[in-house]
């Protein structure tokens, strides 16, 4: 098989655009030279995709089920028609050609660092294992990965599905501690949630003055104020490492471990929102969009100060909303688009795991690890 690095040789129809614009790809198990064939042994889905397919469904397993494997079977990948969005996998390498550059040996457990937007993917077992209900999808079948595609050797200290949630949402952490400086206001838009609560506690790590999370109900906030009360196997123990939630005699503490000041608020609403942040201690320096909603960009624009930075790491995000929005309020804003790739994100978000108790316990109640 004569092979391109980027997968060009995968790509069915149409001709000549990269797998991840592709409408179909060839995903035939025999590999070429430089590509790794993965024995997939389950799927995260994005949450954007997953959130669509299951409102689509509404909420029928055998219709998620049939909704996904469709998606797969038609296209040879798993790319959510209406969101667009994918997800990544994990599985075990069964065969590495003897060009790929990725220097996986059969038998490694990984997980795909790339999306299965572009990822070739053939499901042989009906996902009969998965009951609908979860983003992440015990499943059988094969993957392929290219020259020029990215995969992490899974942990042994950490759970599988842990590993795989927080790989799936890597990207989000890395670039947040690359943006925020020493002293920044910094939103997060979601913080309860996989991603926000890495981008917390990276905003953190890289010196935030004051991290204000936006959740959308109490229940939300209640989880953000004690993580470690609703985690599997999680207690006081692992929350001592923590910044300690405030106490009510003390109104400067810390409102939770993972954010200063939790504001409750529909982030669709862009004015209410904008006047709850300005409340806690806003306009944000740098504010963090990690919804799987549509309908955030204006809100998220109006709670950052003129000057200052927003990322959009939610696939519901509308791009053109987001520049047109920011013209129309004459918001001098930088919007980043989180591609989900930077440099040593993968380690650097596994760390943040292993050293923050209170995120661990929000993702271990999330996927149930």
């Amino acid at each position: 098989m004569t092979s391109s690095p980027l997968g060009l040789h995968r790509v069915i129809e149409p001709p000549g655009v990269l797998p991840q614009a592709a409408w179909r790809l060839d995903a035939s198990p025999a590999i070429a030279p430089d590509e790794v064939r993965i024995r997939v042994d389950r799927l995260n889905l994005d949450a954007a995709s997953y959130r669509q397919i299951r409102e689509a469904c509404p909420g029928d397993p055998d219709k998620i089920r049939s909704a996904v494997l469709e998606i797969i079977a038609t296209r040879g990948k798993m790319q959510n028609p209406v969101t667009g969005s994918g997800g990544m996998l994990t599985g075990i390498v069964e065969e590495a050609g003897p060009d790929s550059p990725l220097g996986l040996v059969p038998g490694q457990r990984i997980a795909t660092l790339v999306s299965l937007t572009l990822t070739p993917l053939v499901i042989t077992d009906g996902l009969t294992r998965w009951d609908g209900q979860s983003e992440q999808v015990p499943c059988e079948g094969h993957a392929i990965l290219f020259a020029r595609s990215i995969a992490a050797v899974l942990p042994d200290d950490l759970p599988a599905p842990l590993s795989l949630a927080v790989l799936d949402v890597c990207g989000a952490p890395a670039l947040t501690r690359r943006v925020v400086t020493q002293g920044a206001v910094v939103l997060i838009v979601g913080a309860a949630g996989k991603s926000g609560s890495l981008s917390a506690a990276a905003a953190r790590q890289a010196g935030a003055a004051k991290v204000i999370g936006v959740v959308p109900t109490e229940k939300e906030a209640a989880l953000l104020r004690n993580p470690t009360a609703t985690a599997k196997g999680g207690g006081a123990e692992g929350a001592a490492t923590d910044v300690r939630p405030r106490p009510a005699t003390h109104p400067r503490a810390p409102e939770s471990p993972l954010v200063d000041e939790i504001v409750i608020a529909d982030a669709r609403d862009p004015v209410g929102l904008a006047e709850k942040v300005e409340t806690a201690g806003g306009p944000a320096d740098v504010t963090v969009v990690c919804v799987d909603v549509a309908g955030c960009e204006g809100g998220a624009i109006l709670s950052t100060r003129q000057g200052g930075t927003v990322i959009f790491f939610s696939m519901a995000t509308s791009f053109s909303a987001a520049a047109l929005g920011a013209e129309g309020l004459a918001a001098d804003v930088t919007m980043l688009v989180g591609n989900g790739y930077v440099p040593g994100h993968a380690g650097f978000a596994l760390d943040l795991i292993r050293a923050t108790p209170s995120v661990r316990a929000l993702f271990e109640r999330r996927v149930g690890a």
